[in-house]
């Protein structure tokens, strides 16, 4: 077994969350998904596939008319992007991994802006390359990116830069004068840009196309841009494993070589369900954001009385990253508020070193009611805690 894979961290996410599946008792909020299901005419699109005997193998790079939908979708929101820069992948997580074994060799040096998901620093890690992070720092609650420094770490040595905006887990994201510079950056570099935008519709920024900008509104379609979309967020898709990849046209071909050797092809009726999707997108992803927003501003106002609590709103995503004084070991304090609270969070030390005393609350749920019985939980289970230096 290769020592890379033998040295990988289990997820610390389930590890809490190991520790208390199964219990009706624990108010659950520590993976990144809604509790709201996939709406109806998603599911009906792939029911009616199945009942079409839609059960064999697509092309690699997807079926056209899902790759031609999501052409459409892309093109409204950031101009042209033609079907040939397109790749339908099994998930997210496989877009990212695919965008990987396409770009690093072993050896290569990755920057990524860290704290992030951790899948985004054990991929590389796993193709053997050598990561080196650029950490957001936190100041009242918000985490802001010191450009100078990224600019710094990235250099002609440097073979990929990862950042994921809006981010999982501190809500932050970049502005577009910012995403300018780091592209005008890499162009000199010569350094590849992974950028995951799977948040980019769960944005709560006044913006002219409904999203958070995105690295595609700057680059040209030949840039060193490689850009991962997911249906599991904006959809409420979680379980669909259903993702998509925007990338130069040279490169898509090599691509659909690359699928054939990992899944071969998404399942067709997953697929029918993404086309569904996007063509009813107006029925679903404006609900969704004014429902994570209303989530949103529930949680952060309820958590911020609290003594000793730093957060900050959130400008993306589906999170609210929080600290609490006193309480440094963030993996101790999420298993013992399962244990003792009944509450279910995400320890910071998943996303990063830097993160490590913070927590991660995902605020997507049905009923912002279970926001607030879960911050009477947090409020109890401090009332009776007597830790040294909590403030």
């Amino acid at each position: 077994m290769r020592q890379v894979i033998q040295n990988l961290e289990e997820s610390r996410i389930r590890e809490v969350a190991n520790a208390g599946i199964g219990r009706s008792d624990v108010l659950a909020f520590w993976f990144g998904e809604s509790d709201e299901v996939t709406p109806d005419f998603i599911r009906q699109a792939a029911i009616e596939s199945l009942q079409r005997g839609e059960t064999f193998y697509s092309h690699n790079l997807g079926l056209p008319e899902l790759r031609q939908e999501i052409s459409n979708y892309m093109s409204v929101r950031h101009g042209p992007i033609g079907v040939d820069r397109i790749a339908v992948t099994s998930g997210g997580v496989n877009a990212l991994m695919l965008a990987m074994q396409q770009l690093v060799d072993a050896g290569d040096e990755v920057v990524a802006v860290t704290p992030v998901w951790p899948n985004l620093t054990a991929q590389p890690a796993i193709m053997g390359a050598r990561v080196k992070c650029v950490a957001l720092a936190p100041a009242n609650g918000a985490w802001t990116l010191d450009m100078d420094a990224l600019l710094a770490a990235v250099t002609p040595a440097t073979k990929l830069l990862i950042i994921n905006a809006p981010n999982n887990p501190t809500g932050w994201t970049l502005t577009r004068d910012q995403q300018q510079r780091i592209l005008d950056h890499c162009r000199v570099t010569g350094t590849w840009l992974l950028a995951d935008e799977v948040y980019e519709r769960l944005y709560y920024k006044p913006s002219l196309n409904g999203c958070a900008p995105s690295f595609l509104d700057v680059a040209k379609p030949d840039d060193r841009l490689v850009v991962v979309h997911s249906f599991s967020k904006s959809f409420l898709m979680t379980g669909w494993r259903l993702g998509w990849l925007v990338m130069p046209a040279a490169m898509t071909h090599h691509m659909g070589k690359l699928i054939e050797f990992n899944t071969s092809c998404a399942s067709v009726f997953t697929q029918r369900a993404g086309v569904a999707a996007l063509r009813g997108t107006e029925q679903v992803t404006p609900r969704v954001v004014a429902h994570l927003k209303t989530c949103r501003d529930t949680l952060t106002p309820l958590l911020q009385a609290i003594p000793g609590v730093q957060v900050a709103p959130a400008h993306g995503g589906m999170y609210a990253f929080f600290r609490l004084a006193g309480f440094d070991d963030s993996l101790t304090t999420a298993k013992r508020l399962v244990l003792e609270a009944g509450l279910g969070l995400a320890p910071g030390e998943a996303f990063g070193p830097e993160a490590q005393g913070w927590l991660r609350w995902c605020f997507a749920s049905k009923d912002p009611q279970r926001l607030v019985l879960g911050v009477e939980r947090l409020r109890g289970w401090l009332a009776k805690q007597t830790t040294p230096g909590r403030v």
